[in-house]
């Protein structure tokens, strides 16, 4: 199945070649920076026990209300349509105190629906299908149903779930990129991150962008070049994009 939205450095165009370098045997699998969960939803289950993380806590409340409250989410988003002045009361309303779980989540969601690019702060004026993608909402919670949701910094999560039969799968924000996502991920976090996947007992698939820096931090793993299309490429300009698939095994 799809995921049920788009986010910065969504892996929709690179998912296939991702689950091709899964190795045969694991029993839990932890994706750690989630986003849209792209490689989560492209299989029913990828393991007995599945746990998803992301450090962005608007997103999480979103999944967290998608898997037990979906009835709830649908029934807040039946106002919704695609009006720039709708948009932007969404961000105007994002900080209000007082607001339910359900009613956060609703605007959120209107944000990443309607934000060009998934940068929740520019309306995108595209034509959109929304009745159809809150309908979707009930089979994305059959899909979490059974998904182990969390909150917390990839550091703190590796540590928790790592056991030799776990397999994560890791998209940080990529390295002089880090200003596109909603949230911070500083140079010496790149650097925290290789620390911790040196310790790293399970094993790991990690993608990045294609540079330098990147492959000489993790010199000595399995690195695959691979290229996608660009997500803000169009028919006129079709961009490529090199990335790498890194592994430790």
């Amino acid at each position: 199945m799809n995921s049920y939205i788009s986010w910065i450095g969504g892996k929709k165009l690179l998912k296939k070649k991702i689950i091709e370098q899964f190795p045969e045997n694991f029993d839990r699998y932890i994706e750690v920076f989630g986003g849209a969960g792209w490689v989560l939803f492209d299989k029913d289950r990828h393991a007995p026990m599945e746990v998803f993380n992301d450090i962005n806590g608007d997103l999480i409340n979103l999944y967290r209300c998608v898997k037990n409250h979906p009835e709830a989410l649908q029934k807040e988003l039946d106002w919704m349509f695609v009006s720039r002045e709708q948009f932007f009361d969404c961000i105007a309303q994002s900080d209000i105190r007082g607001m339910t779980d359900i009613q956060r989540a609703a605007r959120f969601y209107c944000r990443i629906k309607s934000s060009f690019g998934t940068d929740l702060r520019s309306f995108s004026v595209r034509p959109r299908d929304l009745q159809g993608a809150v309908a979707y909402l009930q089979e994305v919670s059959k899909r979490l149903n059974k998904v182990v949701i969390e909150n917390v910094d990839f550091e703190r999560l590796v540590k928790t779930y790592d056991r030799e039969s776990a397999l994560f799968y890791l998209d940080p924000p990529y390295y002089e990129a880090e200003k596109y996502y909603p949230d911070r991920f500083m140079p010496e976090d790149h650097e925290r991150l290789r620390d911790a996947l040196t310790r790293i007992r399970g094993k790991f698939i990690l993608s990045y962008n294609d540079c330098p820096e990147i492959r000489e931090m993790y010199k000595g793993y399995s690195i695959k070049g691979v290229e996608r299309q660009d997500n803000l490429a169009t028919k006129t300009n079709p961009r490529r994009y090199s990335e790498l698939i890194i592994k430790n095994y």
